[in-house]
């Protein structure tokens, strides 16, 4: 197949098109760098150091002797957009050309405006593209679990069946997410759920759950090849920080009493599951939704996990929570899509933690532990 992976300069995009040229597949990237200069907006960097885009294509034809395509420039901009999708011809798109971070999206007005305009229209144009360039191109759209928030009922995959007054529809599950980012996830899946409907697009949205993990067997190959690991309180996932901060002596920075529970999913399992998704496409005219996790955790018990793997004393730290969301709830997600269609997901283990421990003490000294405490309060908006 002939893949096209957007934003495939970032932490999942760059190991994805790795994996799906491993397996065969012809994979160009695109990407408008944007994620780089979030770092410098910020003042942090990935833990590990990473190549330049170019750099990194070129290290991987010099191991495997394999193309990947490379386009540079913005979704929001519609001439590139069609431009690529016209000259390149996909079978399949994978989207993760978004901003990605919750937090991110909450520091003020500017921030969840430039979320949800760039998330949002960049989408639609893609969606047009399609349509008029190729309706077969089938979308395969990065969502997020966080999009239904936390219901007191079974979270179905998507779609749910209701009977009301007695009568009886399906509908797509219903939403109640916590940031300004899952809620550009939520007006994604309505208007590719729309375009789907109306022009006979095919698509399908993974509702994928917290990414732990630096390493798929791909980037291990050459440091070269290596793909972010995220520290910081805005974009650094919550095991990834975890980790690293018993590794430089900080305190877990659990927030509230940590009883939030969080679907989880390992790296090597995010490019398995976009390789399944690309090689059983939706049929033409449907919206699928699959449950991107493997299990579930919640914050404190992510915490005591990395605590009781780490050789060393390790402290946890309760601070105020930032966020606006329930310190205990009910949480049951469905997740079995995936696995039907071959997954044989990679669960949380001790070995797993203890590689993340050795790669973080091996680039330690580029903590700036600073920013591992958070500084966007969701309950404060903020117009600058």
């Amino acid at each position: 197949m002939k893949i096209l992976v957007l934003g495939g300069d970032g932490y999942l995009g760059w190991p994805t098109a790795l994996h799906l040229s491993e397996h065969g597949h012809q994979v160009a990237v695109a990407d408008n760098f944007a994620r780089r200069h979030y770092d410098d907006e910020l003042g942090v960097e990935s833990l590990v150091p990473i190549e330049p885009l170019r750099g990194r294509i070129a290290a991987w034809k010099e191991l495997t002797g394999k193309e990947i395509g490379c386009y540079i420039g913005d979704l929001t901009d519609p001439v590139f957009t069609y431009r690529m999708i016209g000259d390149f011809r996909p079978d399949a798109v994978v989207h993760y050309a978004e901003q990605r971070a919750a937090p991110y999206s909450m520091i003020d007005r500017g921030h969840a405006i430039y979320t949800q305009s760039n998330n949002v229209l960049g989408t639609l144009n893609l969606l047009y593209a399609i349509a008029e360039i190729d309706p077969r191109i089938h979308l395969v759209k990065l969502g997020s679990i966080g999009v239904y928030g936390t219901p007191n009922i079974d979270i179905e995959e998507g779609w749910l069946d209701i009977e009301y007054n007695g009568r009886r529809d399906r509908v797509m599950f219903p939403k109640r997410p916590g940031s300004f980012y899952h809620l550009s996830k939520v007006h994604d899946a309505h208007n590719i759920e729309f375009a789907c409907r109306i022009w006979d697009l095919r698509a399908t949205d993974l509702n994928q759950g917290v990414v732990y993990g630096q390493q798929t067997p791909e980037t291990a190959r050459d440091d070269r090849l290596a793909t972010r690991f995220d520290y910081d309180a805005v974009f650094g996932t919550v095991l990834n920080r975890f980790v690293i901060e018993a590794v430089i002596g900080h305190p877990l920075t659990v927030y509230g009493t940590g009883g939030q529970i969080r679907g989880l999913i390992d790296i090597r399992d995010t490019v398995l599951c976009i390789q399944i998704a690309c090689e059983n496409p939706a049929t033409k005219g449907e919206f699928r939704v699959f449950n991107q996790m493997t299990e579930s955790l919640s914050v404190r018990e992510i915490a005591e996990t990395v605590a009781r793997a780490y050789p060393g004393e390790v402290t946890i730290e309760n601070l105020e929570n930032p966020r606006v969301e329930a310190p205990e709830h009910y949480y049951k997600v469905a997740h079995t899509k995936l696995v039907d269609l071959g997954l044989q997901p990679h669960l949380l283990s001790d070995t797993l933690i203890e590689s993340l421990f050795e790669i973080t003490k091996r680039y330690a000294h580029r903590v700036r532990p600073d920013a591992l405490r958070p500084t966007v309060n969701w309950r404060s908006p903020s117009s600058s």
